[in-house]
């Protein structure tokens, strides 16, 4: 499959297994659909701790809530495909 131009960002934090099993999930799939990957720990900001603190991990696909809690592949991979 080709390269995607998204942007997934994976808001989470220390010491929650939800937020590792969500990593390993979205790092096996960018190896197959390419897309670019980040991290932000909601505990090291105010406001994103005041937002999302009670639902992570949240995925983003560029920079819009996707979901959270968990990772639901194949509605994920519609949306880096588009």
């Amino acid at each position: 499959m080709a390269p995607t131009d998204h942007v997934v960002t994976l808001l989470t934090r220390v010491g929650c297994h939800l937020c590792e099993v969500a990593e390993q999930q979205l790092r096996a799939l960018r190896s197959e659909l390419g897309f670019d990957y980040r991290e932000v720990d909601v505990d090291t900001s105010a406001p994103l701790r005041a937002e999302y603190s009670d639902r992570v991990p949240v995925v983003l696909v560029d920079g819009k809530e996707h979901g959270y809690w968990r990772v639901e592949e194949a509605r994920f991979r519609r949306a880096v495909a588009r």
